[in-house]
Order: structure tokens, then C-alpha cells, then sequence
């Protein structure tokens, strides 16, 4: 596929890296000469310096011959106008990223009148992560994924204790044409391998096929919890933080919001019902005390700065605070987070990434995908001859750490996979993967190097 990327910044880059060595040709393009210049060093792909506002420039790069442009720039209505004149001169699909909540307020009248095919907003995709957390749990959702004949269960390893210190290896004793695919743990979901061992107080993400995981389901699901999240307060009043307060208070928690900029502090007031807005330095300890930070049942680190997330993480723990939620965007400050025990972080970039990803792909590979706390995914595809991970026992494909071929469903079996089964053509595969490794599963899915010559040399012949 033909796909243009209108601004180099973290999204466009994050989405770049995932897409780059698969079967696409990605143009680049953004304003700035210097950056542009890095990129054509560092990427196989085409770039262009220029602004993409400009038809002309648009219709010089021939964009509508592209099947999809996606406008990631740091302005909303450059996104929106750059994506409008796109799907006008012709291309086939156009994404704009869009985070104001005042055009979120009208986004279906904006789509159709600018004929955009799809909008992706980051920081209400992480909103709706952290509230299908902290409010799906307390309302008891039943724990259960289904697809096809494919069902994936979640529940707390105290709910099955002979689980507690077994490795993988040794699970299957126990449960049987089964898999952990996915361990949650301090806040971090982990892809087990072999000799990882499940811990007290872990949440366990079981799959198998679809009557013995309801069986399970049925004697694992906790029946009668009760809905006890009362209180939360939250740290940074960005747009982050405003569609969260908005969500909260709507379900009648009470909400607290602090944030050290006065303009914000008003424009909250004056657009949010029942948010308390707090104008002050959320990692000043004596505000926290004084607003009594130990008395909430959750706390979240929003602001615009993941040090100072992690840093308001840390000290809501040490608060004893229930849950304790940060965002946080660096890569790097994967290992720094497991030793903190936040309960739960997430990466707007990983999230809002994989949603344009998978809006990419639509329906021609990927049957069905679910986030899993807003750090992995588990997603249905169908395979086909051509990609990389067909025809290969399983053992010999590279897969990175955080990504799992879960199950396979064939004809009317459902096989969970060892080292020497292969996937075949028509298989309905399930996968885990780490959102931070969604690009080197792309790349998994895509044709192999060679396979469409292949094709070509043999019509000649």
C-alpha cells in the first residue's frame, strides 16, 4: 500500500517504525528540512520537505494514487484541512489525529463535512483506557473474550491458588490444552515464556478453546464484588485529564483535579459539572496532604511530563493509594516503571499507534483485536501463504519477547501451538502482542521478500 505521513513527530515516527519493512511505500512529509533529512538517512523511505496545506505540493506527489494519508501534525486544523484537501484530490482513505475537545464535541458533523474517513485522538483513546479500568472492574465485567471457537479468560490467581508458583511449563499439568498468554503485575502486563513463574497477586490471561474456557470461566469469575470506586484524583488538568474528570463525574465518582496553570484552571471550571479544579503544584506533598491524597480509591499522573508522572506515581504509593495510574510516553523508562509497582501505565503513542494500524489493515488480514490494559493487544488474523510466519514451525520465527501466537484455530480444532507447529494457509490465528512491539509484528504479517517475484517469473513463464 501507498500511505502518506503529514508531520515527523512522535506519532508520525511511531507509526513510521511500525509500518517500515512491511509491503508499503511510506512518504514522509513535514516542514522541517533538517528533520526530513535525518529520516531519509535512517529510513527506506520517501520523504519531502514541504507544507502539505499546499495542493499543489499534494498533487505534485501524485497523492491521489496513495491509499491512505495520515495528518499527525501538532495542529488540529492543519490535520483536519491537510486531510480534507487529501481525500478531495483523490486519495483513497485519510486519518487525522484531532485532541481538542471542542472539535470532539462536533467530530461526526466534522468527518462528514470534511469527508474524513477516520479521526484518532491519543489523549481520548488513553481516557478510555484508564476508565474501562477503573470503572469496568468495579462494575463487574465478566472477564471473558470470545472469537469464533477461540475464548480468552481473565482472573486473579488467588481464584485458582494451585496456580501460584508454577511455571509455564508446568501449567498445562494443571489446565490442560490451555495457555497463559498474558500475565499482569505491578501495573505491567508480561508475555510469559517458558520459565516464568506465576506469582501471588498476579492477573492471568488464559486462552483455549471455547466450552473449556467457559467451564473455567464459571468457576473462577468473582461473583458479588461491589462498586466502591468513590474518589479519585488527578494530576494535571491537560486534555488528558479533562475527558477523564468529564467521564468520572458523568458515573458520579467525585473528582478532583489539580493543575498549576490559572487560564487552565478556569477553562476546566467553566466546562466541567461536578470536578472539583484545584490551581496548584500537584508535586508539592502538602497540597496532596491537604486535599487528602490517602483517603482516594485512585490516583492518576496526567500531566504533561513523565517525570513528574512517575514522580506523583510514587508518592500515591507510598500514599497507599488503591490504584495508582501514570502516563508516561518514554520508551526508555520501561524498567524504571517495573520496580515502582504503579498499577498501571500507559503510553498514548503505543495506544493511538495501534488504532491506526489496525484501521489500516481493516478487515483484509485482521478479523478482531482487543486492547488489554492499554499496553498489549490480542487480535484474530487469517493467514495466507505469503506471510512471513506461514509454513514454518514456530521455533524458527524470530518472534520478539512480546509477541505470543496464542491459538489457531483450523477447520473445527482449536490447536495451541507448540515450537514445531506451523501455520497454515485459511488458519484464524490468535496473537498477544506488546503495543511497544506492534511494528515488529507487522512486519511478521507482511508478504515474504521474494514472494511476489516469484509469482511474476512464474505468469512469464
Amino acid at each position: 500500500m501507498k500511505i502518506a505521513i503529514v508531520g515527523a513527530g512522535k506519532l508520525g515516527m511511531k507509526v513510521t517504525n511500525a509500518l517500515v519493512g512491511g509491503d508499503h511505500s511510506i512518504t514522509i512529509i513535514d516542514k522541517n528540512e533538517a528533520v526530513i533529512s535525518r529520516i531519509a538517512q535512517q529510513y527506506d523511505v520517501m520523504t519531502v520537505v514541504g507544507n502539505a496545506k499546499q495542493v499543489s505540493l499534494l498533487k505534485k506527489n501524485s497523492i491521489n494514487t496513495f491509499d491512505f494519508l495520515i495528518a499527525c501534525t501538532d495542529s488540529d486544523e492543519k490535520n483536519m484541512i491537510i486531510a480534507s484537501f487529501a481525500k478531495k484530490i483523490g486519495c483513497s482513505k485519510v486519518i487525522a489525529r484531532v485532541r481538542d475537545p471542542e472539535h470532539m464535541n462536533q467530530i461526526d458533523f466534522i468527518k462528514e463535512t470534511l469527508h474524513i474517513d477516520h479521526i484518532v485522538n491519543p489523549d481520548l483513546s488513553i481516557t478510555l483506557e484508564i476508565y474501562k479500568y477503573l470503572v469496568e472492574k468495579y462494575t463487574l465485567t465478566n472477564g471473558i473474550f470470545s472469537s469464533g471457537k477461540v475464548a480468552m479468560v481473565q482472573f486473579n490467581v488467588r481464584r485458582m491458588s494451585r496456580l501460584i508458583n508454577l511455571t509455564m511449563r508446568q501449567v498445562p499439568e494443571l489446565l490442560p490444552n490451555m495457555l497463559i498468554v498474558a500475565i499482569s503485575r505491578n501495573g505491567k502486563i508480561i508475555i510469559p515464556h517458558g520459565d516464568t513463574t506465576v506469582e501471588d497477586h498476579d492477573t492471568v490471561y488464559l486462552i483455549g478453546e471455547k466450552s473449556e474456557i467457559t467451564e473455567l470461566h464459571n468457576r473462577v469469575y468473582e461473583r458479588g464484588k461491589y462498586t466502591n470506586l468513590q474518589k479519585v484524583m488527578i494530576a494535571g488538568g491537560g486534555k488528558t485529564g479533562f475527558y477523564l474528570g468529564k467521564r468520572l463525574s458523568e458515573f458520579g465518582i467525585a473528582v478532583k483535579i489539580i493543575e498549576k496553570d490559572k487560564n487552565r484552571c478556569y477553562y476546566l471550571s467553566t466546562h466541567l459539572d461536578d470536578v472539583m479544579i484545584l490551581h496548584g503544584d500537584a508535586t508539592d506533598q502538602s497540597l496532596l496532604e491537604e486535599e487528602n491524597l490517602d483517603e482516594m480509591d485512585a490516583f492518576v499522573a496526567a500531566t504533561g511530563l513523565d517525570e513528574e508522572n512517575l514522580l506523583l506515581a510514587l508518592i500515591a504509593k507510598q500514599a497507599k493509594v488503591e490504584d495508582v495510574i501514570s502516563k508516561v510516553s518514554r520508551e526508555s523508562y520501561k524498567d524504571l516503571i517495573e520496580q515502582m509497582g504503579i498499577d498501571m501505565v500507559l503510553n498514548p503513542l503505543d495506544i493511538v499507534a495501534s488504532t491506526i494500524l489496525r484501521y489500516i489493515q481493516g478487515s483484509r488480514r485482521i478479523i478482531s483485536s482487543l486492547l488489554i490494559q492499554g499496553q498489549a493487544e490480542i487480535m484474530e488474523i487469517i493467514a495466507t501463504n505469503d506471510m512471513k510466519l506461514a509454513n514454518i514451525p514456530l521455533h524458527e520465527i524470530q518472534l520478539p519477547d512480546g509477541v505470543l501466537i496464542a491459538a489457531i484455530h483450523r477447520g473445527n480444532h482449536v490447536i495451541i501451538p507448540n515450537g514445531q507447529t506451523m501455520i497454515q494457509e485459511d488458519d484464524k490465528v490468535t496473537i498477544f502482542c506488546l503495543l511497544s512491539d506492534i511494528g515488529e509484528l507487522e512486519k511478521l504479517m507482511t508478504v515474504k521478500r521474494g514472494f511476489l517475484g516469484q509469482i511474476e517469473t512464474k505468469g512469464i513463464l
